[in-house]
């Protein structure tokens, strides 16, 4: 619900009832994951979506019909139909499962804080219940912040603090997920399935080198909702006006500046100076931080150098093996706007996993996870 948290403030202030379908579980190539919305209101305006087009006329009449009739929240599945690719399915070959329900905005007024403290870009998390007793269902607990304080009721206070136990480590690492609580006679006796949506703070993309690739960079970083900081130690090259798309720019000593800035598993470090009296204190401090990804620029020449004198500095080999050099995927880029491409398509890559191959070579679902007993090597791959 949070990807619509805008416009779902907006009907709540409105006092607009409105019917929420949440992808709540997906299976195959599916196109949109988990917490996913599509919300239509009591005039017919729809906003969201579950499928990318595939099914979202057939979940905006169920939103119609729970909206209308008032029901509990009803569950409905869509798959792909062999025997007709035009009928209601994904014709991407996935399943996914969609919950319904009716929203109204005086009979949960926490949810109205909820979505205005995401549509403020206050990190928080809401947990809706997906599974179990039919009373219960579409109950949501909000935690906020730092996830000291959350509002809302899933029923009880002793499932409100399994909950939010749980949802706190998932708003710390920004992710959404399912969850199971309760189902304990001694602390929550009613067992739970709920979806914990998160809004997080975003990510951070440390950009260190004002030179030309960092201009496009910056831009392609902010386009993937990065909080992008260009630093470089030479006040003169770094100005904002150098930077338009950069959150901050930061003239000070690349290492220096790492040394007091706060990272986490999610934030992208990328190399641009490719000089080493930079990159050498500035590598051997990120290569022992726990980031999410590290490259650096340079020729192959220059990365050897560079792994020669990081390892005369006593940076340890399983340290070395997290640095991605010469950055970048193998594009055949040639403009600084490219090697942006170029880099931040091996960012995805690395976060998600990815095989950076193009998708006509990748065997399994586009959109789901390949078990990795089962999943090619890149190398069978180029053979083939």
């Amino acid at each position: 619900m949070l990807n619509i948290a805008d416009t779902l403030y907006r009907w709540c202030r409105e006092a607009r009832p409105f019917a929420l379908a949440t992808v709540v579980q997906v299976s195959g190539s599916a196109p949109l994951p988990p917490g996913t919305s599509l919300a239509v209101d009591t005039d017919g305006e729809a906003v969201g979506s579950i499928s990318g087009g595939c099914v979202e006329g057939a979940v905006y009449e169920l939103c119609g019909q729970v909206l209308e009739s008032g029901e509990p929240p009803i569950r409905a599945s869509f798959g792909y139909s062999d025997d007709d690719a035009f009928a209601v399915g994904l014709t991407c070959g996935g399943e996914l499962e969609v919950m319904v329900q009716r929203i109204d905005p005086a009979d949960q007024p926490h949810l109205t804080t909820a979505l205005e403290q995401a549509s403020a870009g206050v990190p928080l998390s809401v947990a809706q219940v997906i599974d179990g007793p039919q009373r219960l269902l579409g109950r949501t607990l909000s935690v906020f912040g730092n996830g000291s304080a959350y509002d809302g009721t899933l029923g009880s206070q002793q499932a409100d603090r399994a909950a939010a136990n749980q949802v706190r480590g998932l708003l710390r690492a920004g992710r959404t997920a399912r969850i199971e609580v309760g189902g304990d006679a001694d602390t929550c006796p009613e067992k739970l399935t709920l979806l914990v949506h998160t809004r997080a703070v975003p990510p951070r993309m440390l950009i260190f080198g004002a030179v030309d690739f960092a201009a496009a960079l910056s831009q392609a970083g902010r386009f993937l909702g990065y909080r992008v900081t260009v630093c470089d130690a030479r006040p003169v090259f770094a100005t904002p006006e150098r930077f338009p798309h950069a959150d901050e720019v930061v003239a000070d000593w690349p290492h220096r500046y790492l040394e007091r800035t706060e990272v986490d598993a999610r934030t992208a470090i990328c190399v641009l100076t490719h000089d080493a009296k930079f990159d050498i204190p500035l590598l051997r401090l990120a290569l022992d931080l726990p980031v999410g990804y590290i490259g650096a620029m340079g020729s192959r020449r220059t990365h050897q150098h560079r792994l020669e004198r990081l390892r005369e500095a006593g940076v340890p080999e399983e340290h070395l093996a997290r640095l991605h050099s010469p950055i970048g995927l193998d594009l055949g880029a040639h403009t600084p706007e490219e090697t942006a491409i170029s880099i931040t398509a091996e960012i995805i890559a690395h976060t998600h996993n990815g095989t950076g191959l193009p998708l006509s070579r990748v065997l399994g679902p586009i959109h789901g996870s390949v078990p990795p007993a089962k999943a090619p090597s890149a190398a069978a791959l180029l053979a083939a």
